[in-house]
Formats: structure tokens, sequence, C-alpha cells
């Protein structure tokens, strides 16, 4: 059974630090490209960032460039999301997710569905 479990979520002040883990289980994700996104309330899903899990180039929002830096680490079989610099417009429950596709097919339509998804862990910054 596969299994993306996301912890490391939180309440922060505007200009703080969070890091999201993403435990993935429960079979070989070497063809898969994982990523990040996130719901505020009231809004719709939004992609975050991405990473093939064999490696390669990243892929963030425009919101979040700069500031936010997503990596993996095989051995651990975790995707991290590190946050720097937050504000109070990141508050939103972020989710890990996990698919086949391209990643340019995971930054502009992964939102639609994508092969796993984990329950999500909520990240709140206050001003």
């Amino acid at each position: 059974q596969v299994q993306l479990v996301e912890s490391g979520g939180g309440l922060v002040q505007a200009g703080g630090s969070l890091r999201l883990s993403c435990a993935a289980s429960g079979r070989t994700f070497s063809n898969y490209v994982m990523a990040w996104f996130r719901q505020a309330p009231g809004k719709d899903r939004e992609f975050v960032a991405a990473i093939p899990w064999s490696g390669g180039n990243t892929y963030y929002t425009d919101s979040v460039k700069g500031r936010f830096t997503i990596s993996r680490d095989i051995a651990d079989n975790t995707v991290y999301l590190q946050m720097n610099s937050l504000k109070p417009e990141d508050t939103a429950v972020y989710y890990c997710a996990a698919d086949k596709s391209p990643p340019e097919m995971v930054v502009n339509y992964g939102h639609y569905g994508m092969d796993y998804w984990g329950k999500g862990t909520q990240v709140t910054v206050s001003s």
C-alpha cells in the first residue's frame, strides 16, 4: 500500500522557517516526480514545488522562488520542503504528492490530480 505521510507543519511567525517532510513508502518511486501542493481556505489547490525522484531540475511556483527549497533523500525515502522567509499568504494545508507524468505536466496540471497524495499538514504563518 502506497503511503505519503507529511509532517513538520505548525504555527510560525512571519519571517520564520519550517521544514516539511514527506515519508514515502509502499513502492519504488524512481520513475516518479515528487511534488508539494497547498490549499488555503476558500482557494483552489495550487502547485508549490516539484523534483524528480531520480534527481535533476527542481520546479517552483513564482511566489516561493528564492524562499522554498525542495529536496529528496533516497536513502530515507523522504522528500523535504524547506520554507524560509514565510509570509502570512503561505498559510495553507500542504500536501505531498507523486506522479509518473513529466515534471512540466505536474507543474501545470498536477493540481487536478496526481497518482498519490498524502493527507496534508497545516502551515499557519502569523503576521
